[in-house]
């Protein structure tokens, strides 16, 4: 006998996980069916974020960073180390528990907000009478009946053509952080988020990094003037970068990985690597979730096809996350799973697109939220920019890392907040600040305006503020 449900939310990452819980909160009875699983078969709720991306990457790149600071930075401080090492297996052991700590987590969250967990894969069967039938395989299935459904099945990595994931030699993210050694030496394809993150960690510890990038310029989305710097960054670090470039043959061997490509010029080289992360992309994930038998329509990416407030072609059928358009980000898939919970129950639930901010989690960290400033001059519009170093901050300087800068671009008539960016220290943090400030349609000036603790990191956003009005107090 089906079970009955209000709502069913098909995955259990960040969208689904948080759209269930909200759902839940709203009055609704809800179900959540993901199919995640630890090494010993048990529900490790979460998806890709929790599992195999934003958690354990996380916690590789704190492990690193540390390492990284006992090598070179603590002799600066004073503190002397001798015969330094790394426990590759315990690194990667404490990133397990945290991820372990984090689905058990969400589990709790489930049991508190009364939200039925299904572990195993959901599908649909049929669509009859205002109704969907969803079936659980799993290592119990389940059939259950709801009137809304929320697809949430997320994402997966893009392989290259001719190149599939074995894991072992040719890694995705997941492969990337379970690396069961420092490899001598490690390639990397695409120089995106993952790319950067996961070739960092293993550069701190010791491999010879090369990045091999199609495009002929880094990070095209960041801003250019961000991009210059966390490039000048990355190169003094030791990560080598090759950009323009097509490979035309990845061939695994006893030894590791041969890349064969043709650099910018034209020119045929080929790259020998222990190890190969590819990190080209991801594609929405629809494997096994039989939209056909409901009608349900996708793209020609394969995402699910839905409306500006997530609504697929089919009545009360939602889908949010990495598997529609816009964004993969973790954070923004939370935004559409509360928002869709929310116009569940007849409220206006809220996304705006134009304040989702990006961040990298590399040293210096990278974050911006808005329009870069290539892209105002594209669209002709007239702007000020205001920049501050942290090199001239207090705060900074006590941190030892003086690296990058934040970066205001306001209307130049209005004075209206169009975009902020950073490299440099916490830069994850700092830029929630810029969110708030331009979700409520802030000015340049009320950020100058606004006393900023002394001495913090945060002083430099308020400095690069005031040099829209070309009025710094301290550069």
């Amino acid at each position: 006998m089906s079970k009955q449900f209000d709502v069913i939310v098909i995955g259990g990452g960040p969208g689904g996980y948080i759209g269930a819980i909200r759902a839940a909160q709203l009055g609704f009875n809800v179900a959540c069916i993901d199919e995640w699983a630890n090494d010993k078969g048990g529900p490790a709720p979460g998806g890709t974020c929790t599992n195999v991306g934003c958690i354990p990457s996380k916690a590789l790149l704190q492990s690193s960073e540390h390492f990284e600071h006992a090598g070179h930075h603590f002799a600066d401080h004073g503190i002397g180390l001798s015969n330094l090492s790394i426990d590759v297996a315990k690194m990667v052991g404490r990133k397990n528990t945290v991820v372990k700590q984090n689905n058990d987590g969400i589990l709790y969250l489930f049991k508190k907000n009364k939200v039925s967990f299904f572990h195993g894969r959901g599908a649909f069967v049929k669509a009859a009478d205002g109704l969907y039938q969803i079936s659980v395989t799993g290592a119990a299935n389940e059939s259950l009946t709801g009137k809304h459904v929320i697809v949430a099945t997320g994402s997966s990595a893009r392989a290259l053509p001719g190149a599939a994931f074995d894991e072992d030699r040719i890694l995705s993210n997941d492969g990337a952080l379970r690396i069961p050694a420092v490899p001598k030496t490690l390639g990397v394809i695409g120089s995106g988020v993952i790319g950067l993150e996961m070739g960092s960690v293993w550069r701190r510890l010791g491999s010879e990094v090369t990045v091999l990038e199609a495009l002929p310029n880094f990070l095209g989305a960041a801003d250019e003037g961000v991009a210059k710097e966390a490039l000048k960054a990355f190169t003094k670090q030791g990560l080598k970068f090759q950009f323009g470039v097509k490979i035309t043959e990845v061939k695994t061997t006893k030894k590791g990985v041969t890349v064969a490509y043709t650099d910018a010029k034209g020119a045929e080289a080929t790259l020998q690597v222990e190890r190969l992360i590819v990190s080209i992309g991801r594609v929405p994930n629809t494997t096994g979730l039989n939209p056909d038998a409901v009608g349900l329509k996708l793209d020609e990416r394969g995402a699910i096809v839905v409306d500006g407030d997530c609504r697929t072609n089919l009545p009360n059928v939602w889908a949010v996350g990495d598997v529609v358009r816009g964004p993969m980000l973790a954070h923004k898939a939370e935004e559409e799973g509360v928002a869709v919970a929310e116009r569940i129950a007849g409220q206006h639930g809220h996304v705006n697109f134009n304040t989702i901010p990006w961040v990298i989690y590399t040293s210096p960290e990278i974050a911006w939220v808005g329009r870069t400033e290539q892209q105002l001059k594209a669209d002709g519009v007239a702007y000020k920019a205001g920049q501050f170093p942290f090199l001239a901050n207090g705060r900074a300087r006590a941190l030892g890392d003086t690296t990058g800068f934040v970066k205001f671009l306001a209307d130049a008539k209005t004075d209206q907040i169009l975009g902020v960016h950073i490299v440099g220290p916490m830069a994850s943090e700092l830029i929630a600040e810029a969110v708030v400030a331009m979700e409520f349609k802030a000015s340049a000036e009320d950020i100058a305006r606004i006393c900023h603790a002394h001495p913090s990191l945060s002083e430099a956003t308020k400095e690069a503020a005031l040099a829209v009005d070309k009025r710094t107090l301290n550069f």
